[in-house]
């Protein structure tokens, strides 16, 4: 009886008074965290919303140069990844750690299939030149000024990108210590502060994704 009672509170840290108090601490540290996220990514919106006002027309024309099929591949996959990530942590607290770590798994794959899609688009955009600011070669697009789109649209895409591989990272991490077992239905509040990161990242791109290729 004592063993068991060591095993489930070797988790609990010795500054904290219980595991309750332990996982609303960092729930409340990572929401606080992910504040700091949606004010990053508020100041590219703004910075969209302006120069789209500034420049409708070229915006329009320069959006048809993005792959719509390829951005819906890429929505359907992230919303995919939302939904194996959540059941890992169901699984979780329902003790089943093995399936929880093939839901992390599947996961990963996802993100990685994302960035796979995301490496073709950029592969040809450079090969156009439709590239940011003073790098910019493409001819064909009407409007003043098209670099400032594809400027917004690498910064938009480029720093979500990040944000994908910072959370395979974390993800990989939460896999690896899953198959180890250190996770179970009383302790799994990593892997489900990890997943409120991931639903961000998702989220993200849920904005990202109309803003930039269904402006038409």
């Amino acid at each position: 009886m004592m063993e068991k009672t060591m095993q489930r509170t070797t988790f609990l840290q010795h500054h904290f008074a219980d595991a309750e108090q332990q996982r609303e601490s960092a729930k409340l540290g990572m929401w606080i965290f992910l504040v700091t996220e949606v004010l990053l990514f508020s100041g590219l919106f703004v910075f969209y919303a302006v120069y789209r006002a500034l420049h409708p027309d070229m915006f329009i024309n320069a959006h048809k140069y993005l792959d719509v099929y390829l951005g819906t591949i890429n929505t359907v996959v992230l919303i995919s990844s939302s939904v194996t990530v959540a059941l890992a942590i169901r699984s979780l607290q329902l003790n089943k750690s093995k399936v929880a770590a093939r839901y992390l798994l599947a996961t990963l794959l996802l993100a990685a299939v994302f960035l796979v899609v995301k490496y073709f688009e950029y592969h040809h955009k450079f090969e156009l030149g439709q590239l940011p600011g003073k790098f910019y070669t493409f001819q064909g697009i009407e409007g003043t000024n098209p670099h400032v789109f594809f400027s917004i649209y690498f910064m938009m895409t480029g720093l979500h990108g990040l944000h994908v591989l910072g959370g395979m990272v974390a993800i990989f991490i939460m896999w690896i210590k899953t198959i180890k077992g250190h996770f179970n239905s009383e302790y799994y509040t990593p892997v489900e502060n990890t997943g409120l990161y991931w639903h961000l990242v998702d989220l993200f791109w849920i904005y990202i994704f109309p803003l930039l290729y269904l402006i038409g």
